[in-house]
């Protein structure tokens, strides 16, 4: 990560620099799209194919669930505009949400479809009060796996539980987990997953990851549809419209190319170390940065009593100190942090070391 040479970097819950190979990935297709112009259009199309078989190795899954998406945002409304809502149909999702898990859902309020915002605290999430949200009517259930606020990282299984008991369809919002997290679609019914690469997945911006089951298929209505959502692709002069048999029918037209090839570079990467291994990493570097930020006199508001429920995020505050004049200290110290809801976010992966805390602590006390 070469980030790292430079600035003490906590904000891969936001956007996360790019990792090494990514970086000469997008370097080697500028030089080959300003010499070449297409020619190498066929060896770029196969890398975005071996990236679907990434995606699905990761989670288990099969690379026909799997579509490449521009981001989380556009993988949420394939499956908010393509559902076949009836009226009185309900969603249930967290009333602290990322924006993006919420509007999709409200804006199907004009074709009669009911959204149930269940309140969290701070972040924490009963499940009872979200299986109590849910009846007869509830279609799906929209969750972030890592609430970008608060960092508590949600129980898949059990919300996949709750979901099969209500009869309804489980959305994951991926973004805040994958990649750092293991998940294996066959153990956890999830039914659609949604995941950008810009985060912890250390690729560029405007390419991700979107997972649907492949019984769902024919139950989401393909949107955004073009000459590359049918299998006869790359026959211009035969119009026939019948949708691919994979996940790949939901790409529609000509693809985010770089953007793709340096996140398939990064997600390689990650999983040459394995997300097992991440996952410990990063739970044991946020436990050890939790105890030196309270040392310091911060207050966490992360809740880090349940190993299960911890993440890379950990959000906190300087008693008596204005949490943005704190990330100007720490940004003109080259530490890369965030402000949430007027609260100071860090969010390390699993390259940070005790140096950069180091630099997070002496940057913080600067602050105060």
């Amino acid at each position: 990560m070469p980030v790292a040479t430079r600035v003490a970097f906590f904000d891969h819950a936001a956007v996360a620099p790019l990792s090494e190979p990514a970086r000469l990935a997008v370097r080697r297709w500028a030089d080959e799209a300003t010499e070449n112009g297409n020619a190498d259009w066929p060896r770029w199309d196969r890398r975005q194919s071996e990236l679907r078989e990434l995606a699905a190795r990761l989670v288990n899954a099969d690379k026909d669930e799997i579509a490449l998406v521009q981001n989380t945002t556009a993988g949420i409304n394939l499956v908010a505009e393509g559902l076949d809502w009836r009226e009185r149909d309900n969603i249930v999702t967290l009333a602290d949400e990322f924006p993006s898990n919420q509007y999709a859902w409200l804006n199907q309020q004009s074709r009669g479809v009911e959204v149930r915002r269940v309140p969290t605290d701070n972040g924490r999430v009963d499940l009872d009060r979200l299986e109590s949200a849910c009846d007869q009517r509830t279609r799906l259930i929209s969750i972030s796996w890592v609430g970008y606020l608060s960092g508590w990282r949600n129980d898949l299984n059990a919300i996949a539980d709750i979901a099969r008991r209500q009869g309804a369809m489980f959305f994951l919002d991926a973004i805040q987990g994958l990649g750092v997290f293991p998940l294996d679609v066959q153990k956890t019914r999830v039914d659609f997953f949604a995941a950008d690469g810009h985060k912890w997945l250390l690729g560029p911006e405007g390419a991700g990851l979107f997972y649907i089951r492949r019984e769902h298929l024919d139950r989401l209505r393909p949107i955004g549809v073009g000459w590359n959502s049918v299998p006869h692709a790359s026959d211009f002069t035969r119009i026939e419209w019948e949708p691919r048999a994979s996940a790949a029918r939901y790409e529609g037209g000509t693809a985010n190319a770089v953007g793709l090839l340096g996140l398939a570079e990064s997600l390689e990467l990650l999983m040459s170390f394995g997300t097992e291994a991440i996952r410990e990493r990063i739970l044991s570097y946020t436990t050890t940065l939790c105890e030196q930020l309270r040392n310091a006199g911060t207050v966490i508001h992360s809740h880090r009593e349940q190993a299960e429920h911890c993440s890379g995020i950990v959000t906190f505050e300087l008693p008596g100190v204005d949490s943005q004049h704190a990330r100007r200290v720490c940004a003109r110290a080259n530490v890369a942090l965030s402000c949430r809801a007027g609260r100071l976010r860090v969010s390390p992966h699993a390259y940070n070391d005790q140096t950069d805390l180091d630099r997070l602590l002496a940057a913080l006390e600067e602050a105060g």
